[in-house]
């Protein structure tokens, strides 16, 4: 049985489309990729349809991440379907939890820093800065998309 992770930002355009696209790319360097399915989605559907953000993108190809992934707003359904909801940031885990009606839906909701060695709290929106919070962004996605790979292993398999 497959194990379904859902990304969660605000928009979908920056951190969880490149969270979907580094922890696919872990999956596969680890050899699960067959093993885990992936996707990404927003709180709110200011860029609904859209594909991520073109800065985002950039910096992501220069590391050898391709985001593919066009923006939705997240469904009630996604609460069942997936096995874990990762939020990027407390005002989306916060939304997350709100939108969630059980205790079970509750408890697939965690904070993407979470899986992290480096990092706590929050992975910064870099969509109003430079470049270097793109970079950011990168970066902790790959120290917490280690991390999320040793609990799907501990977890699932």
């Amino acid at each position: 049985m497959k194990a379904k992770i859902l990304f969660v930002c605000l928009g979908n355009i920056c951190r969880s489309p490149s969270a979907e696209a580094v922890f696919k790319m872990k999956l596969i360097d680890h050899g699960l990729d067959a093993e885990v399915e992936v996707d990404s989605a927003g709180t709110s559907s200011y860029h609904e349809r859209e594909p991520a953000d073109s800065r985002m993108k950039s910096h992501a190809i220069k590391r050898g991440y391709e985001l593919t992934s066009i923006s939705r707003q997240i469904f009630p359904s996604d609460f069942d379907y997936y096995d874990l909801i990762i939020a990027m940031d407390d005002n989306n885990y916060h939304n997350l939890i709100g939108m969630a009606k059980n205790p079970s839906q509750k408890n697939k909701i965690a904070l993407m820093t979470e899986f992290s060695e480096n990092h706590e709290g929050n992975i910064p929106d870099p969509y109003h800065g430079g470049s270097q919070g793109f970079e950011t962004v990168l970066d902790i996605l790959e120290d917490s998309s280690e991390g999320l790979i040793t609990e799907i292993k501990e977890s699932y398999f």
